[in-house]
């Protein structure tokens, strides 16, 4: 007993004098050998839950447990590819390569941890703005390169392997190679995304040194406390699946929730495409998985059968898209 009422004060005193030693450890570990918060690390951002809320949720922001748990079972079964039917209307339906089985997809299987129905927060009805009438006729324009396919440079981006929309910037979850690798240096953030293996330099710095367009725009960073805030402007945005002009501006935010989450938070303005700007959010979970390479690129095999197959309906008097041509 005295043995055990001598131990009890002794722990309590160690617990006292070791208690801030961990913190004070756990605290540098958090920070890079440059004294910035230290987001370095694997992560995906796959999930189930999608940008826009769906419309049949239309008047609901968050689900219960319950609903979440009875929506991930119905929307896993409705995108699984070996379950849908390519002759009754599934071919290009789900979103994805129509040609891969459920195996090469990689899609998140479960809703965002808050349960929201869309990672758009803002608006609040969970969608993205429509598109202003400049947009709208920019769209037009678009649409119509597509259809006419004359040659690749009329094609998506996608298709050519130059960008992707879950890509980024911003990143958003797609229907696979949701993973990128984040490494930080003195003066520079890098952010690797597997898909379309595209590797984003940012400089940490209080100005943008260029107005040329580029394909990921002109990045800077700067940290406010314990947040990354990237700013990105310049795109050169000849095709976009969003809308987006070149004179939309990027502002992403990444923040560390815990030892295993960041937080990434993003805003578009662009006055070119919408009226309003639009805001979504979503987690960054830590993955042991590498990140492998993503051998699509420019001049692959796919875009030569797209352009010849056009070419095919056409010299049969068809429309590229096997329509019947009315003139």
């Amino acid at each position: 007993m005295k043995i055990r009422a001598l131990f009890l004060p002794s722990l309590a005193i160690s617990s006292i004098l070791v208690i801030p030693t961990v913190c004070a450890q756990s605290h540098e570990d958090r920070l890079t050998e440059y004294g910035y918060p230290d987001l370095q690390g694997t992560y995906t951002y796959r999930t189930i839950t999608p940008l826009n809320r769906p419309a049949e949720l239309a008047d609901k922001e968050v689900l219960s447990a319950a609903e979440a748990r009875e929506w991930e079972a119905y929307e896993n079964r409705r995108q699984n590819r070996d379950l849908i039917i390519d002759s009754v209307g599934g071919a290009g339906y789900p979103p994805g390569v129509i040609s891969y089985n459920e195996f090469w997809y990689e899609r998140g299987k479960e809703t965002i941890a808050d349960r929201r129905t869309s990672l758009i927060y803002d608006p609040p009805n969970g969608r993205t703005p429509p598109l202003n009438s400049i947009g709208q006729e920019r769209s037009k324009i678009r649409s119509e390169n597509r259809r006419l396919s004359i040659g690749p440079e009329a094609r998506t981006l996608a298709d050519r392997c130059l960008m992707s929309g879950g890509a980024g910037p911003p990143l958003v979850p797609g229907a696979y190679n949701n993973n990128i690798q984040i490494v930080q240096t003195e003066d520079h953030i890098m952010i690797l995304n597997e898909m379309i293996h595209r590797a984003r330099v940012i400089r940490i710095d209080d100005a943008h040194q260029t107005r040329h367009l580029k394909w990921d725009g002109d990045s800077i960073a700067r940290f406010e406390g314990e947040t990354l805030v990237i700013n990105t402007r310049h795109f050169y945005h000849h095709d976009n699946g969003r809308g987006a002009s070149d004179h939309m501006i990027l502002e992403e935010r990444i923040r560390r929730i815990d030892g295993d989450t960041l937080e990434y938070d993003f805003t578009i303005e662009d006055s070119m495409s919408w009226d309003t700007s639009w805001s979504a959010r979503f987690p960054l979970r830590r993955t042991d998985y590498p990140i492998y390479e993503y051998a699509c690129h420019e001049g692959n095999h796919g875009m030569v059968g797209i352009l010849a197959g056009w070419r095919r309906y056409e010299s049969m008097g068809m429309n590229g898209d096997g329509s019947e041509r009315e003139d």
